[in-house]
């Protein structure tokens, strides 16, 4: 059950030009810089910071996508009914010596964070991995902390945060659900 609209468009769309400063400011720069989106939502959030990075610098960034499926600590209990479901990984270049912004929905335990640095990995070594997050709700069980954070919604184990994007979903909008 939604509780409250915590982001509408226009607050997304400026926490991701906010961020993508951030991106900019703290890399002096774009040199050497791949995005690399989380799938499903992390893949469309690192395209629009991709396109807010090459409005402010004028320059493109490379994106890439990472399918953490089978990197997931979970993954026998998620897959006990049915086989996993792979969409694979997709990175237009070598991340060997770059500084990877991976960028996600949701921070939340930091097990998804952990399963997506293994993925990166074994891709390649990057020189530095950085994370951008659209919303850090706490409850960590992993020592991971976000380098960029759209916003920080503390919540409660009852309650769920949920990022729509209109590339999936009908709106752009980020709520607050309770779960029981």
């Amino acid at each position: 059950m939604k509780k409250a609209v915590i982001l509408d468009e226009q607050a997304m769309r400026r926490t991701l030009t906010r961020i993508a400063h951030e991106i900019i400011e703290r890399n002096k720069g774009i040199d050497q810089v791949v995005l690399v989106g989380i799938r499903t939502r992390g893949i469309f959030l690192a395209r629009r910071l991709a396109e807010k990075i090459e409005q402010i610098e004028g320059k493109k960034i490379p994106v890439g996508e990472l399918d953490i499926t089978l990197y997931r600590d979970d993954l026998t209990e998620r897959t006990k009914q049915r086989d996993p479901l792979v969409k694979g990984s997709n990175l237009p270049v070598d991340i060997h010596d770059q500084k990877v912004v991976l960028v996600d929905d949701v921070l939340y335990t930091g097990r998804t964070v952990r399963a997506a640095m293994d993925a990166l990995i074994d891709h390649g070594r990057p020189s530095q991995i950085q994370l951008a997050v659209f919303i850090d709700r706490g409850h960590r069980e992993f020592p991971i902390r976000a380098d960029y954070v759209g916003k920080n919604i503390p919540t409660s184990k009852q309650e769920k945060i949920v990022v729509e994007l209109t590339e999936v979903d009908p709106v752009d909008q980020v709520s607050i659900h309770s779960l029981t």
